[in-house]
């Protein structure tokens, strides 16, 4: 059974001597997360673990301390198993947590709870900080500055051969648990239930001995590791049949993983078939970099230090007082200059009126865009032109208030500093796309949070 919270326990309070004290900014933060709205965001979430959640069973972890657990895992960018150390071990995190004296919950039963909540939840979550900033007057609105960043997925390097050796592996391990489980139930022999993951290995280590030696000594190997695929991809097929004809309640997480790797695997069969042996140039679109995070995009924004990312484009949008008031995960890699006008729109839908001022780089500028932001009633458009410009738009740009909003702007590029280093933004540490944004938004979450303990403390 869901229950709110624990208890309010003072027995720290009656130990002569003993003074619990929170830093000025984390005793904001705590207040900031008293408020009721927040807490049935987060509520309405944990309810539908199970159909009878709010009514029966033993209680459960605490509504409240979940979410506060959870935002201090992403204020100090911890893992699970550092923040429940982190919490049992300090009496002021135990009193911000509101744990008190009881068991803190161990770092399974924090994840589980943590991978109810949905992506949705938490951009409402972060609109409800922002009103709250906005009640609190530590931010107006007056000021908007845009960019985009990359975070990347937790993959490695996709090669072909390792794409296959993956598949392999996955599809391998597969079988033999369902040779387990079918027994003698099955009429297919034990070839079918052969797990080819040594030989693909094997063949993946030698593609990557041999990799700079051309593209022609290679073949061979491929040809046998794309064979050793193949292979497993019809074994898994049949089995995939016995398992749904057999053992459908038993086997149901088989078959699952089955039907989940099995078009996976095909696609990566497909792709290095056609770059490998007949030199086609596979399409971005129709390229799968990982069968494990298979959301992952190819990104390419001609950085000089890194020329291809493996994850998803964030777009932001910061306000005056360090606030992330916009945050928008981005399918695929579309054009910068594609999020001015839905930024813009949103930032006037929180803050009931179009900022004073408004700015993004070169890559963002069109004379559409400029308009648009006109029309809305922004006074200081600041979109720096690309390529050549004529003397009456270098007069332009050459304005005080112009380059004054290039300099502001400028400050942009620190604050994704900071989300990257500080609130673990460089690299999704999250499994699938509902991970991936979830890891966003508390990242972004964090980041508001600290600026409102700022903001307040004083």
């Amino acid at each position: 059974m869901l229950i709110d919270k624990h208890e309010a326990d003072n027995v720290l309070k009656r130990i002569p001597g003993l003074t619990i004290k929170m830093n000025p900014e984390l005793a904001a933060i705590d207040q900031v997360l008293d408020d009721d709205e927040l807490f049935c965001m987060i509520r309405d979430d944990l309810a539908q673990r199970y159909p009878k959640t709010l009514t029966a069973g033993r209680k459960s972890t605490p509504v409240e301390v979940v979410l506060r657990m959870l935002a201090i895992k992403h204020l100090y960018d911890l893992s699970y198993e550092q923040t429940v150390l982190q919490v049992a071990d300090s009496l002021v995190l135990r009193q911000f947590c509101r744990v008190y004296l009881q068991a803190v919950p161990d770092q399974s039963t924090l994840c589980r709870w943590a991978n109810l909540i949905r992506p949705q939840t938490l951009q409402a979550f972060n609109q409800r900080i922002m009103n709250l900033a906005i009640d609190h007057k530590l931010t107006q609105g007056r000021k908007l500055r845009m960019d985009g960043m990359v975070v990347e997925t937790t993959i490695h390097h996709p090669t072909d051969s390792r794409l296959l050796a993956d598949s392999v592996r996955v599809l391998g391990r597969t079988l033999s648990r369902a040779k387990r489980l079918l027994g003698s139930r099955t009429e297919l022999s034990k070839e079918m239930f052969r797990n080819r993951q040594r030989s693909a290995k094997r063949t993946a280590h030698k593609i990557a001995e041999l990799s700079r030696r051309g593209r022609e000594q290679l073949k061979p190997h491929y040809q046998r590791l794309v064979q050793t695929t193949r292979a497993t991809i019809r074994q898994a097929g049949r089995v995939l049949t016995q398992l749904q004809d057999l053992a459908a309640d038993e086997g149901h997480r088989l078959i699952e993983t089955l039907q989940t790797f099995l078009p996976r695997a095909e696609q990566v069969l497909d792709q290095t078939e056609r770059r490998v042996f007949f030199g086609e140039k596979v399409p971005q679109a129709e390229k799968l970099v990982s069968i494990f995070e298979s959301h992952t995009d190819i990104i390419r924004r001609g950085k000089v230090n890194k020329d291809t990312e493996f994850g998803h484009k964030v777009w932001l949008g910061e306000v005056e007082g360090g606030f992330i008031a916009h945050y928008e995960v981005l399918d695929g890699n579309p054009a910068d200059d594609y999020q001015w006008q839905p930024t813009l729109k949103k930032h006037i839908q929180l803050f009931e009126r179009p900022p004073t001022q408004v700015s993004a780089d070169r890559g963002v500028h069109s004379a559409d865009n400029e308009a648009f932001a006109a029309k809305l009633g922004v006074k200081r458009v600041v979109l720096p032109k690309p390529g050549r410009k004529s003397e009456t738009r270098r007069q332009h740009e050459r304005q005080r208030w112009f380059r004054r909003g290039r300099r502001f702007h400028a400050g942009v590029e620190g604050r994704i500093s900071v989300i990257t280093r500080k609130y673990g933004l460089d690299r999704c540490r999250n499994r699938g796309q509902d991970g991936f944004e979830r890891w966003v938004g508390w990242g972004v979450i964090a980041n508001n949070l600290t600026a409102m303990g700022k903001g307040l403390r004083h």
